[in-house]
């Protein structure tokens, strides 16, 4: 435990991808990439959308809130 706490995070890291288990930097781009995927469904009409206030009254409905 002499090392730097940088340098230890950056050993962690190195070890998690040698094992193949998600880095949070993976999971940051990943979910990157969703967001450019869902934004880009919006734009271009795949998808359609409904308003926030729609959705929190079925909300309200469904679970008598």
């Amino acid at each position: 435990m002499s090392l730097p706490s940088d340098m230890r995070t950056a050993l962690v890291d190195r070890l998690l991808e040698s094992l193949n288990v998600p880095t949070q930097r993976n999971v940051d781009r990943l979910w990157a990439e969703e967001a450019e995927r869902r934004i880009e469904e919006v734009h271009s009409g795949k998808v359609d959308t409904i308003p926030g206030n729609q959705v929190f009254e079925d909300i309200r409905r469904r679970f008598g809130k």
